[in-house]
């Protein structure tokens, strides 16, 4: 047998469970949704929301490709949400529409060859609705297509939605509210964001529906945004299917971002991304804490993430917590993170019961980080790890992660880790995987509780650097490596416990103060 990076990466991993890039993404989607394998938690299988049997064609009630149809469009979905439901049909063609508003019971599908373009006129978002945007609640433009507590809805077929133009006004704003969050007021309907008599103006999302009940987004493609493409917030019962998202170049330009949901099933998707791919995220701050609603029981399979800060990644709003996700057969494939933590010190929450299995990654800057401070550009004194901050409500905590099962055919670096030290991100087990990559570990500071075991890691770099770690296990690791040794450097106070068991080659730990 010729020892080749194919070999290499598949010794230590069940190669038979792990996706290729054929067998993902949206080309592939299934006409069904298949059972969930073993799932770590209880989750309902979910089901496709069920229309009537009625369906009307916009062009057949008067539409006209020169004219915006939001009018139209919207007279029409309530016509069919009042008579029991169905589907509202957007026919082949180009279309212009501001904000789309969904009612119960109304599948709204998008003919093959159908396009439409979104505006990029604050005007045509008016009145302000109730959204949450960066997982604070305001009144603002909410969405392209956008739902308030309705049941039964749906986006389907395989037209494609457009945001407006690259050149217009509305992308040069600013869409961060990380530079506004000490000037909100405490009522929600005092934080009007609607771009009106010199209020600031936070562009829509593409897709948001807000407490809403079985939601189905499925087959279309999305393209051009102005922000977070597919944004279901304080939803239940969510399935996401064979959507693609093309967003690279385009400031905050998430895939998916699930924010305080329950029952979630996003699949054969493909994202390629200004940012996150699929993002799990529970509200922020003490705005979040106010709620009080977790992201919760999210399955994401069988998706790939193409270009993309993160693959997947929890937060980094975590302040109602995120529990319970899995994520399994997925691929990603020049994502600069596969798998990603995020939080901040003031973001609160605890994420927890993150579950991650059979994937595979190609071309990746990095694949596991943990970011939980935050960079001075936003978080001032607070991204610095010291001195110790007090545990507040406020302060967030990541624990409960288990990967296993994994190739990463080419990385730039295995790990890197900036953990809260008040506060280490904690029982984390990383398993059954071969790896190849340029460096190791050049970073991994304040963790307790770390095992890597069942590992082939080939890496150019020969170096582990920990800070303040407690507990770490690495243990039956077979490295392939420079001088045919692994020099582990330890520094900090508070770092003990650590052990090597069953590892290939010789180990050299340096002690440093």
């Amino acid at each position: 047998m010729i020892f080749t990076l194919s070999n290499v990466v598949t010794s230590m991993a069940q190669d038979d469970n792990i996706s290729s890039l054929s067998e993902v993404g949206a080309e592939m989607l299934p006409s069904t949704i298949a059972p969930y394998q073993r799932n770590p938690f209880n989750i309902p299988l979910l089901k496709y929301p069920v229309f009537p049997d009625y369906s009307v064609n916009i062009e057949e009630r008067g539409a006209v490709k020169s004219e915006p149809v939001t009018e139209l469009v919207n007279q029409l979905i309530a016509e069919i949400s009042n008579r029991g439901g169905g589907k509202l049909i957007i026919p082949e063609g180009k279309w212009k529409s501001g904000r789309i508003i969904l009612k119960s019971n109304v599948n709204l599908y998008l003919d093959e060859g159908a396009e439409i373009e979104f505006s990029g006129n604050a005007e045509d978002y008016l009145p302000s609705v109730f959204t949450a945007h960066e997982g604070i609640e305001i009144m603002g433009a909410g969405a392209f297509i956008y739902a308030c507590g309705e049941d039964n809805i749906a986006v389907t077929g395989k037209g494609h939605i457009y945001g407006p133009q690259m050149d217009v006004p509305v992308r040069k704003n600013s869409n961060s509210i990380a530079w506004l969050e000490k000037e909100f007021p405490a009522e929600v309907d005092k934080r009007i964001f609607d771009g009106m008599e010199g209020r600031r103006f936070f562009a829509p999302k593409v897709i948001s529906p807000i407490n809403c009940r079985n939601v189905l987004i499925e087959g279309i493609t999305i393209g051009r945004c102005l922000f977070w493409n597919v944004n279901p917030i304080y939803c239940e019962n969510v399935i996401i299917r064979g959507i693609t998202v093309n967003s690279v170049g385009i400031p905050s330009g998430d895939g998916i971002d699930i924010t305080s949901c329950k029952n979630v099933l996003i699949e054969y998707c493909t994202m390629n991304c200004g940012d996150d791919c699929y993002a799990l995220k529970g509200g922020r701050d003490k705005d979040g804490l106010r709620i009080g609603k977790p992201t919760e029981n999210a399955i994401i399979r069988y998706c790939i993430a193409k270009a993309g800060h993160g693959g997947v990644t929890i937060g980094s709003e975590t302040a109602g917590g995120i529990k319970n996700i899995y994520a399994y057969g997925c691929v990603f494939d020049g994502t600069q993170i596969g798998i990603r933590f995020k939080t901040r010190r003031p973001r609160a929450g605890v994420s927890e019961n993150l579950f991650y299995e059979n994937f595979r990654m190609i071309n990746v800057r990095d694949a596991f980080v943990w970011d939980l401070l935050g960079t001075p550009q936003f978080m001032g004194d607070l991204a610095k790890r010291l001195p110790l901050r007090p545990i507040t409500e406020l302060t967030p905590e990541v624990k409960n992660i288990h990967i296993r099962n994994f190739i990463i055919e080419s990385a730039k670096r295995l790990i890197v880790a900036n953990g809260i030290p008040e506060q280490p991100f904690s029982n984390v087990v990383i398993e059954s995987g071969s790896i190849y990559c340029k460096k190791l570990i050049p970073t991994m500071n304040d963790f307790k509780g770390f095992t890597m075991r069942d590992l082939s890691i080939t890496s150019d770099d020969n170096v582990i650097n920990l800070l303040d770690g407690r507990d770490l296990l690495l243990d039956n690791i077979r490295f392939t490596l420079p001088e045919n040794k692994l020099y582990v450097y330890m520094k900090g106070e508070r770092t003990k416990n650590i052990e090597f068991k069953n590892i290939q080659p010789e180990i050299e730990i340096i002690k440093e103060k």
